[in-house]
């Protein structure tokens, strides 16, 4: 039986570690690229930005699988940290892009990451499939590159606009530390619509790219509306503990920064996963009560 084999970037972080667990779960062979000196037969070291890849690493996989970036989950986002936002997305991409062009035809599937960030953050509820508008905020635009980017590989190519992963390492990591000290509650109005999913579906969603050979842009979001509250609320139940004392946004912004809060605890956009749906794929955790439920 021939080796299956994918080829995995960024491999470290949350979503990166839990897909190449499912990958050898099932018998794939998976090459990591990394930045530190190779430290096995399924590490490759690179350095994204500084020198070329050799094609042949990607030669003959399945699909490569990009993850990269720092994290947006730091605050401030200063005009420093938003280079570094920026670079750490893009030097990698283009990387992976130059080599997998020299590919040709024989390009493995070009499964790179985006964000659900791309569509307007302020869209005061409104509802955005694949299809939607890109919006003018700064991860927004950050978004656009990252996906031109990586387009530009010629590749057969699918954008992953993945929501807040609702996971302790993810989007709970502030929230639960809040709410065990008994001071969650309302994030503004706390009405504003938040995109959200479940680790076991992210991962499951992007194996269901994979297997299926999709392109284009992909919403890894859960498919049934949430709001702030729906999500502090369900935490502060499954913790027992109260969800009363509402935060201002102006106040968070004047701690983390505007940009910073306005792309990810004001965001009111309903982004649905169309292309997920009208695929077949189901999901395990179609509420954030279920995925907060699946997390704590």
């Amino acid at each position: 039986m021939p080796e299956r084999r994918v080829v995995v970037s960024g491999a470290s972080g949350l979503i990166g570690r839990a897909l190449i667990d499912s990958l050898v779960a099932d018998g794939y062979t998976v090459t990591r690229l990394v930045r530190h000196p190779a430290q096995g037969p399924d590490e490759v070291t690179w350095a994204p930005g500084e020198k070329p890849l050799d094609p042949a690493v990607l030669a003959g996989a399945e699909a490569v699988v990009n993850f990269n970036g720092a994290t947006i989950g730091r605050f401030p986002w200063t005009a420093s940290y938003k280079k570094q936002l920026v670079w750490s997305r893009l030097r990698p991409t283009q990387t992976l892009a130059r080599a997998l062009r020299e590919l040709g035809d024989d390009a493995p599937l070009f499964v790179s990451s985006s964000a659900s960030g791309y569509y307007p953050p302020d869209g005061h509820g409104r509802t955005f499939d694949e299809s939607g508008p890109r919006g003018d905020a700064f991860l927004s635009e950050l978004c656009g590159e990252w996906e031109a980017a990586a387009v530009a590989s010629g590749a057969r190519t699918a954008l992953l606009r993945t929501a807040p992963v609702v996971h302790r390492e993810g989007v709970l990591k502030p929230l639960m530390l809040l709410t065990k000290l008994g001071l969650s509650g309302p994030l503004g109005r706390g009405t504003q619509v938040w995109p959200w999913i479940s680790l076991d579906d992210e991962i499951r969603g992007i194996r269901h790219v994979m297997d299926h050979g999709i392109t284009g842009p992909v919403n890894l979001t859960g498919p049934e509306r949430a709001t702030a509250n729906d999500l502090g609320f369900a935490l502060a139940r499954r913790l027992n503990r109260p969800y009363l004392l509402r935060a201002p946004l102006w106040a968070i912004r004047f701690v983390l920064g505007k940009d910073a809060v306005d792309a990810l605890l004001a965001t009111d956009s309903h982004v649905v996963p169309a292309v997920l749906l009208e695929s077949g794929f189901e999901f395990h955790h179609p509420t954030v009560e279920d995925a907060v439920a699946a997390a704590v």
